[in-house]
Order: C-alpha cells, then sequence, then structure tokens
C-alpha cells in the first residue's frame, strides 16, 4: 500500500452561506490525501498502474468551482466522486480551507476534515 498526497491545492471560489459571499468569493485551500497500492507503478514505472494525480487534481477544482453553503458538502462531492472515478482508491482524506474568513475576528483560516474508504 502507499499514500498519494496533494498539498495546498489553492482555488478562489464561492462558497459560504452569506449573499456576500457568493458574489466576492474566497481563496481556499484544499489537501488531500489517498491510500492505494503503489506496488504496481512501483514495478512498471507506467502511469496507468497508479492514481494519476492530475485526475486527483481536475476532481478537486472542478468541484470547488460549483458553489456550496457549507465547505461539509463540497469536500463530501469531492469524496464521492474520487471514489467513483478512481477505483483504486482505497481511502481518501480531505481538508477543505476557507482562508481569512468573514466571521469577525482575527482568522487566519477554518477547516474541515472528512475522511472515507471503500
Amino acid at each position: 500500500m502507499g499514500i498519494i498526497k496533494l498539498t495546498n491545492i489553492r482555488t478562489f471560489s464561492y462558497h459560504g452561506c452569506l449573499e456576500e459571499e457568493a458574489k466576492i468569493g474566497s481563496n481556499y485551500r484544499v489537501d488531500l490525501t489517498v491510500k492505494t497500492n503503489l506496488k504496481p507503478s512501483a514495478q512498471t514505472d507506467e502511469l496507468n498502474d497508479t492514481v494519476d494525480y492530475v485526475d486527483l487534481n481536475r476532481i478537486v477544482v472542478e468541484e470547488m468551482a460549483i458553489r456550496a453553503k457549507l465547505l461539509e458538502h463540497v469536500a463530501q462531492r469531492i469524496i464521492d466522486r474520487v471514489l467513483k472515478e478512481l477505483l483504486p482508491v482505497l481511502k481518501i482524506k480531505i481538508e477543505v480551507t476557507k482562508l481569512n474568513p468573514p466571521i469577525g475576528g482575527d482568522v487566519e483560516g477554518v477547516t474541515i476534515r472528512m475522511k472515507k474508504k471503500r
């Protein structure tokens, strides 16, 4: 087994419960970790024998572009798509961070973390 991690995927998205958030948007950070069998690709040196991190990044970027009120909702969509489209993924963990959230304080970010296994 092995781990593939994508760290600090940055997007500008329009998530949030406030109408202003839908209009002005915010910066987000996504960290994604998947567990998969890396032994075949370690032996063959072939992309077809592993989970392509280009596909992981594409799914994150596409789902982050679809507005959601809650970070939990967009994170669940990402989890569902990864498990549906990338069959070798056995387990996924995601962190979605809204940077500089509008919560009336000096807060660098708010993060939700979710995980799921097949």
